[in-house]
């Protein structure tokens, strides 16, 4: 496999970190948040978050003319701190959930594709984030 580009983005969040975590993980929260912009959504998630399980998020434009299933597989899961998990494609992506008393940092790390620009990927990235940090702060 070649070597693919890391990417980083992150987000301070004002909730603890178990209630991150909650939002993060299950299905419900998920179909709420996991899109980057507002002409999307995801009509479907499904989490099962053990080392094996799988997720599956469906993303789809609210217009009906564009959807994908975003999934992999969870090799690392620890409460709380830390998820790690392949997609379909061998991309790895890391999750860090660092608590700091009512505020989580969010840091994820991700190996880069090859059809769209690093910039594009870590922009569309972080307006996931985003969207994360807004449902998270203001529920």
């Amino acid at each position: 496999m070649e070597n693919r580009t890391p990417i980083t983005v992150s987000a301070s969040i004002n909730a603890t970190v178990e209630k991150v975590w909650e939002f993060w993980n299950n299905p419900e929260h998920i179909k709420n948040w996991a899109f980057a912009s507002a002409d999307w959504h995801a009509p479907k998630a499904e989490n099962d978050l053990h080392i094996g399980g799988k997720f599956s998020t469906t993303m789809a434009a609210k217009d009906g003319k564009m959807s994908f299933d975003f999934g992999g597989t969870y090799t690392a899961v620890e409460e709380n701190k830390l998820i790690e998990y392949t997609l379909a494609d061998d991309r790895r992506v890391k999750i860090v959930f660092e608590a700091d008393g009512d505020k989580t940092l969010v840091t994820e790390t991700f190996d880069a594709e090859e059809t769209n620009p690093v910039e594009m990927q870590q922009i569309g990235w972080q307006a996931i984030l985003n969207n994360f940090k807004k449902l998270a702060e203001e529920n």
